[in-house]
């Protein structure tokens, strides 16, 4: 069963590329800031990336990690692997820096959560999965716990 667990706005600076190697070009988008809202609430802290390889073939491997800071304090490490994907006119829209309806492509993420913080822990134990959007200058996942 899939519950409603986070809504993430994801601010994302310019990606930098590191040059096409075998299996595509490699590059990193560093993460910025943000928000999230939903059973917890609070900013997306900078510092995080997202590691991508572009396939020749148009997939995106996605492979990002950084912070979630509550409202609270508490700090969360998150791990989010993913693909997007998609007709390649829709493709060269997202990287020309175009809004594109995300039902045009298909982006999703599988996500694990790490804290310290005693309260959290359930948070820990749980497996998700993220709808993702990505936008000019930030990346949209609606987030669902895996229960």
């Amino acid at each position: 069963m899939l519950t409603p667990l986070l809504e993430l706005d994801v601010e994302v600076a310019a990606p930098q590329s590191a040059g096409r190697a075998g299996t595509g070009e490699r590059r990193c988008v560093p993460i910025t800031g943000g928000r999230f809202s939903g059973r917890l609430e609070g900013r997306v802290l900078a510092g995080g990336a997202d590691w991508q390889v572009l396939r020749p073939d148009g997939l995106a491997d996605l492979d990002a990690r950084y912070m979630l800071q509550t409202s609270g304090g508490a700090r969360i490490e998150v791990w989010s692997r993913g693909l997007r994907s998609g007709p390649a006119e829709v493709m060269a829209r997202l990287a020309a820096g175009e809004t594109v309806d995300p039902a045009a492509y298909y982006m999703r993420t599988a996500m694990r959560f790490e804290t310290a913080d005693p309260a959290l822990q359930w948070l820990v134990h749980k497996l998700a999965v993220g709808l993702g959007e990505r936008r000019p200058d930030l990346v949209r996942l609606k987030v669902f716990a895996l229960d």
